[in-house]
């Protein structure tokens, strides 16, 4: 499938100081796009050099195979941008947002008309039209600044942080308007430090310290070497004082990795010790009723092991 953003060792400084380093990466048409990575690790930095509002120091991206240095102004044409911070107007209502943004995109006559009425209806938007932005609530908000995003039909549409803030029902809501936009061709580029958000991605980049260091479908990097290594296996623990048993684990010598979830605790194990060993030594320290599984990773077991390797190193 042909990629629409191809990034290729491109690095991004201010000053000295490297926002991002040597990243190569793609994204193909109608991918849901994840980039992940701790706060400061150079995420908006990149979207703005993709945007073309700052310029990278060297390397090479392209969109729709038009450079980001010398063909910004036709980028930009055919993109969509939605920023990590609130980008609309308070005092405005939200009609009166979305027939700005339309003007901004130059959208005028029936076409202006034929747009504003899809992205309201896509967007159920009808019953919020005369109530002013700051009266939003946040999922509104940003189902709001979705459609002011997409007035213009951008071909890739870039959303920092889109669900930051708000509540979960809002959050699967708008998940599940990205996925249908992508249905019909539309390319996402989303940042996010939700992990089941990342889950939802076809595809997802991992940045850590302005690097990027891991790329794929969420399926391939499960299974990368690092994550499950020779002569480990993972296991989940589900133990009725979970604060309690995961200190115990902490303790343990064949316990290599362990992170609490809920009521569960997720640790990598030597193999060289006998499962049954886990639950003899939780059993014997009196932690109550103690259930052991096989886990298969997960996303945010991944993007944990990858990132407390780099730091160790």
């Amino acid at each position: 499938m042909w990629s629409t953003i191809i990034v290729n060792n491109l690095t991004i400084k201010y000053g000295d100081f490297a926002a991002v380093k040597e990243l190569s990466f793609y994204v193909r048409k109608g991918d849901i796009f994840g980039f992940l990575g701790p706060n400061g690790s150079g995420k908006t930095t990149l979207i703005k050099a993709l945007c073309g509002l700052i310029t990278p120091h060297s390397g090479k991206a392209t969109i729709f195979e038009l450079d980001v240095r010398k063909d910004s102004d036709k980028i930009k044409e055919r993109i969509g941008y939605m920023s990590q911070k609130f980008s609309l107007y308070d005092d405005l209502t939200a009609m009166e947002n979305l027939n700005f943004y339309a003007r901004v995109y130059g959208l005028e006559g029936n076409y202006l008309k034929q747009r504003k009425e899809q992205v309201i209806a896509l967007l159920e938007l009808k019953n919020y039209l005369g109530i002013y932005t700051k009266r939003l609530s946040g999922g509104w908000k940003q189902r709001l600044a979705l459609g002011c995003a997409i007035l213009h039909e951008p071909e890739v549409v870039f959303l920092d942080e889109p669900t930051a803030g708000i509540d979960p029902v809002a959050r699967r809501s708008i998940w599940n308007l990205l996925a249908k936009l992508s249905g019909q061709g539309i390319t996402f580029f989303v940042t996010t430090h939700y992990m089941d958000e990342a889950e939802r991605c076809t595809r997802v980049a991992y940045i850590y310290l302005s690097k990027l260091i891991a790329f794929g479908t969420p399926s391939e990097l499960k299974i990368l070497p690092d994550i499950c290594p020779p002569g480990t296996v993972r296991l989940q623990v589900i133990a009725e004082s979970p604060t309690a048993a995961y200190e115990l684990i902490s303790s343990l010598p064949y316990i290599m990795e362990y992170t609490i979830f809920g009521q569960a605790i997720h640790v990598l194990m030597d193999i060289a010790f006998p499962q049954e060993k886990l639950l003899t030594d939780l059993v014997d320290a009196r932690m109550g009723q103690i259930i052991v599984n096989p886990l298969a990773p997960s996303l945010e077991d991944v993007f944990v092991t990858l990132t407390n390797k780099l730091a160790n190193t």
